[in-house]
């Protein structure tokens, strides 16, 4: 029997794998995807998912999100919410890219405006914001300097000003996870870190030049004033060498102590801890420290663009309106508290290729979007669409507050290199009016559209099914690539 003949639709587009299907699993499994996106999800994705649900202390659901695909341990586009009393912490939850997230800029530039001066713009992002694998960014840290980066986040970067200080009220967690601690982050996790702070990186991590091409709700677009047909920016990227040497650092410990405290895991990947544990901690700590780097990056590269923009435009960055919407990590665990069986307790949430979709009312929404719920960003691939939506009260009830954060591949990167070539990706974007500028060609081709999902499907199943509403589209007119 296929583990897909398992599967039931408990509404349109939501399905549940019972936890009759393994008997270690404490939990069901649940799916937000089309129809067709289920028959073409990965089994080893779905075994994922039940395996998450295996793990001691998982409160409500192992689940899967609109973007689900096969990864290390968890899937990805995976979440999973552990008791705080009883459950466990899994590097495996997170991702060896902790805090890969997204930032996105306004303007009340126009495309008029910039079609102009768009070949200056991409020339010039690419060598301002730096790229590619291994990558350094334009700063030298002092003695011992990268620990309060670790420690503060873009609060360190606002201090040396890289950006302005409303910024920080615009970001989750508002740019700092005040559990980081950078002592328990190895000195190697540090020297990898201190060359490539302020540095975007390789695969898909991109900047982008959009322009707002449609909305979607009125009402909502103007709480975040967004106005279509002005420019917007995306930085895509995370937490550089030093989250993964985080990851990797943890994943050792990790396959030591669910051994050492006798934990029962169906995969090797899912090493864990219990929450209350030394190793627990620790890698908590380092995690959130991680996290905090990676929220300096984003600020810094913000900084840089619109340092950017001010010298192509002779106009000062407050002129252009060039304010941020909102910052969402999509690679995180976090203490949140949520309503489990009419309670509110409070519980670890790992999102793993996973956006924060918190609904109205909840005090970690800025005030400004208090009363309509978070930005919710989800980028599209190079030369797709990316997308805007809002947190709902139906994400909080079903989904610990979290939807989709991409397209999601479907392709291997060898897969689509094989298919696919840097030349004709190139001639391909430029035929539809977008500028493309890449450190490698073979990057172009493992990036490419084709190799993703389909992100209109993505964002129109996270509405449809309630746990993120549409708000605005955009689509590319420049791109820069590591």
């Amino acid at each position: 029997m296929s583990i897909k003949e398992n599967i039931t639709e408990i509404r349109k587009n939501v399905w549940e794998l019972p936890s009759s299907y393994k008997k270690e699993m404490r939990v069901p499994g649940r799916f937000y995807l089309e129809e067709e996106a289920l028959k073409h999800l990965e089994d080893g994705a779905i075994e994922q998912i039940a395996n998450v649900a295996c793990l001691p202390g998982i409160q409500k659901f192992s689940i899967g999100l609109p973007d689900i695909h096969f990864g290390y341990g968890f899937p990805i586009g995976g979440v999973g919410a552990f008791s705080a009393r009883t459950g466990v912490v899994s590097p495996g939850g997170v991702g060896f890219d902790i805090n890969c997230g997204v930032r996105m800029l306004r303007t009340n530039l126009t495309e008029d405006d910039i079609k102009p001066k768009i070949k200056e713009i991409v020339d010039k992002l690419f060598v301002n914001v730096p790229s590619g694998v291994g990558s350094k960014g334009k700063i030298r840290l002092k003695d011992n300097e990268i620990n309060d980066v670790l420690d503060f986040g873009a609060e360190w970067a606002v201090e040396n000003e890289y950006g302005w200080e409303e910024d920080l009220k615009f970001l989750e967690e508002n740019g700092r996870m005040l559990d980081a601690d950078s002592s328990r982050v190895s000195e190697k996790a540090k020297k990898r870190g201190i060359p490539q702070l302020g540095s975007l990186g390789s695969g898909n991590h991109f900047l982008e030049v959009q322009k707002i091409e449609e909305i979607f709700n009125e009402d909502v677009a103007k709480i975040f004033n967004l106005e279509p047909g002005t420019i917007t920016i995306m930085v895509h990227s995370g937490s550089r060498g030093c989250g993964h040497q985080v990851c990797s650092d943890y994943l050792r410990t990790m396959d030591k102590a669910y051994k050492k405290h006798h934990l029962n895991i169906p995969d090797r990947q899912l090493a864990c801890a219990p929450i209350d544990s030394q190793e627990a901690e620790d890698y908590f700590r380092a995690m959130a420290a991680a996290a905090n780097y990676a929220w300096a990056n984003r600020q810094m590269m913000i900084h840089w663009v619109r340092e950017t923009f001010e010298g192509i435009f002779n106009k000062s960055a407050e002129d252009m309106g060039m304010s941020v919407i909102y910052d969402v990590a999509h690679n995180i665990a976090k203490k949140e508290v949520h309503n489990i069986k009419g309670r509110n307790e409070e519980v670890i949430v790992h999102r793993k290729g996973a956006t924060r979709a918190f609904g109205p009312g909840r005090v970690e929404i800025p005030q400004e979007y208090r009363n309509i719920g978070q930005p919710v960003l989800i980028p599209g691939t190079m030369g797709t669409a990316s997308y805007i939506l809002h947190g709902t009260d139906m994400a909080m009830e079903e989904t610990f507050g979290s939807t989709a954060h991409g397209a999601g591949r479907k392709l291997s990167r060898t897969g689509a290199k094989k298919k696919y070539t840097a030349d004709e990706i190139k001639t391909d974007l430029e035929s539809k009016g977008i500028h493309v500028k890449a450190n490698s060609a073979p990057v172009l081709a493992e990036e490419a559209p084709g190799a993703y999902k389909d992100v209109d499907q993505v964002v129109r199943t996270s509405d449809t099914t309630g746990i993120a509403k549409l708000v605005a589209k955009v689509v590319p007119l420049a791109v820069t690539k590591g």
